[in-house]
Parts: C-alpha cells; structure tokens; sequence
C-alpha cells in the first residue's frame, strides 16, 4: 500500500492542511482559476487573497496569483475556520498507552471536524491538549451522544483498529432513558431498514431487507421514564434513536426523532439523554481481552431516581 507524501505545511490549531490533487487536464490557464471553480463556497476574492498571502503550497512551496495550472499536482491550504460556540464541557481520559488512547467525550462536542464543527471537536482538542499530533480516531460518535471513544495513537495501527469496528468485532454497550411502556415487552431486538441520504439531516426507516439490528433491554423505569440497556449489532446512523422511537419509546431530549425540532448551537441545556457505556474487544495488537467503561451518567435518571439501575433487572423506583 503506497504512503501518503507528507504535507508541507504543519498542523494548525491540531488540524491537518487540506490537501487537493488537480485534474488530468482542463481549461485553466492559472491554478487560481480552477480553484475558483473547483471551491465554489469560497469568494474568488478570498481565493486571490490566500495566493497572496503565500497559503496555498505545492511540493516547491507557496503559490502565486499568477502561478500557472499544473495537470496531476498537489497543492496544500489551510482553510478559514467558522465562527464556533465554545461547548463547556470537559472530556474525560478513561486509558491512555502507547497505542490508544480512551476517552468520553461529552454531549455536545463532535468527534471529528465536520461542517461548522472544527476546533470545538474532540479530535482537535485532544490533539492540542495531549500534544498528540497524529492521534486519529477508530470509530466516532454523534455530536449529541456522550460516552466513550477509542482514538489511536500511533497512525500505523489505525487501520487494524477501525478494521474492528467495521467487521463488528467490537462489543458495544449504551443505555439511555427514554419513555416507558408499560405494555411492551422488553427484552427485544429490532430489526429494520435504515436509510441515510446524503444531505439530508435525519435517517428514515423504509421496507425492505434489514440492515440494522438493535437488541433493547430495560433496566428500571420510574413513573413515565425508563432506564434502557441497548447493543446495536450494526452501526446505521442514528439507529438507536430510530430504533427506540420506533417502539414508542422516543429518547429523552432527542431532537430528530419522531420529530424535528431546531436547537440553537449554544443551547447546552437538554442533553440527548444517550451514552456509549462500554467497549469490549479482543486487542488486534496485543492479542489481549480490552474492555472500558464510561464514567459518565445520564443526568435525567441520576437527578430523578437518585442512582442508576445495576444487574439488568427491574425494579420498583422509589417514591418522591
């Protein structure tokens, strides 16, 4: 497998530069141009600036307004940052070694840089905090769910880690509180059809053959509220609040599903009451039984009910 060539330009703020490959050929006279054209969320304007101010770089260093379009070439920049609320929470180190490190991120906070989430993710901010340029993540979770994720520390290892997560090798554990039926019964697996379009914000379940596969357990529940213990045997977007919303039992403070609503970015006030809990797995490297736990709880139970459901069995919460 051919290595990537390294970057010219170093990381900025923990962010690798982007990194384009210019076509076989075409009609450009000047790599301005084509970047005009081929970066269209980008004013002209800016791309000149950029040129000028020597940010876009090829192997040789930087480029010109006028420098000329070059077929099958790279070039480097560093993008311009958007305008981020700061999210207010803290991430947790669950184990750091040489190889990996394990974390729980906090709702809010997204994995990795996407859309109008950069430096407030949790790839950025470990990569500065920890001083671990290279660290890259194994798997990810959504911005509004909490719990752990694995990151690995050494890039020549990734691929052997993320080759866990897609082959299903990794036992996965959450627990949310969402609403309580008391005519449904539980445990359960659900099986469905999970669609996800692309631009589209929310997943949608359809007829056809299943693709994602939930198995749904409950652990307590308290007047309209229960305590539910889910593994996903896939890993669909979204499924877990497709699927509980599916059973009539919609996460607490989930804001796609059954319906959409609109939340402000600094609005931190109603987590999605879902959290990765535990990640089990036979170690690629070492050979060895990994298994960890988050530390994080579920502040709609623990503020109610007063501690946390243990041993996968029901029970009668008490009165207040």
């Amino acid at each position: 497998m051919r290595r990537r060539r390294p970057a010219p330009l170093p990381q900025r703020h923990g962010l690798d530069p982007v990194r384009l490959r210019t076509p076989d050929s075409g009609p450009w006279s000047t790599l301005r141009e084509h970047l005009v054209e081929r970066l269209p969320r980008v004013a002209p304007e800016r791309v000149a600036e950029m040129l000028a101010e020597g940010r876009i770089v090829d192997e040789s260093g930087p480029l010109t307004v006028d420098s000329p379009f070059v077929p099958a070439s790279f070039v480097w920049f560093h993008r311009d940052l958007p305008q981020e609320v700061p999210v207010p929470f803290e991430i947790g180190i669950v184990h750091r070694d040489a190889d990996l490190l394990v974390v729980d991120k906090p709702h809010f906070l997204a994995t990795i840089p996407r859309g109008r989430h950069v430096l407030e993710t949790a790839l950025v901010r470990l990569r500065r905090e920890l001083d671990l340029p290279l660290l890259a993540p194994a798997h990810r979770l959504d911005r509004v769910t909490a719990g752990l994720v694995l990151f690995v520390v050494r890039p020549e290892l990734r691929g052997r880690y993320q080759t866990l997560f897609r082959d299903r090798r990794v036992e996965k554990t959450y627990e949310a509180v969402a609403g309580y039926r008391p005519d449904l019964e539980l445990p359960c697996t659900v099986r469905s059809r999970i669609v996800k379009e692309r631009g589209v914000i929310r997943a949608y379940e359809e007829p056809g053959e299943p693709n994602a596969e939930t198995t749904v357990e409950l652990l307590a529940h308290h007047g309209d509220r229960g305590y539910y213990r889910l593994h996903p045997h896939t890993g669909r977007t979204h499924q877990l609040r497709l699927h509980l919303a599916g059973l009539g039992v919609p996460i607490l403070h989930d804001d796609f599903y059954p319906e959409l609503h609109e939340t402000p970015l600094d609005d931190f006030t109603a987590p999605l009451q879902l959290l990765a809990r535990r990640l089990a797995f036979t170690d690629p490297v070492s050979g060895e039984p990994r298994r960890f736990e988050s530390g994080l709880r579920l502040a709609a139970w623990t503020d109610a009910v007063g501690d946390e459901p243990n041993g996968g069995v029901s029970r009668s919460p008490p009165r207040f």
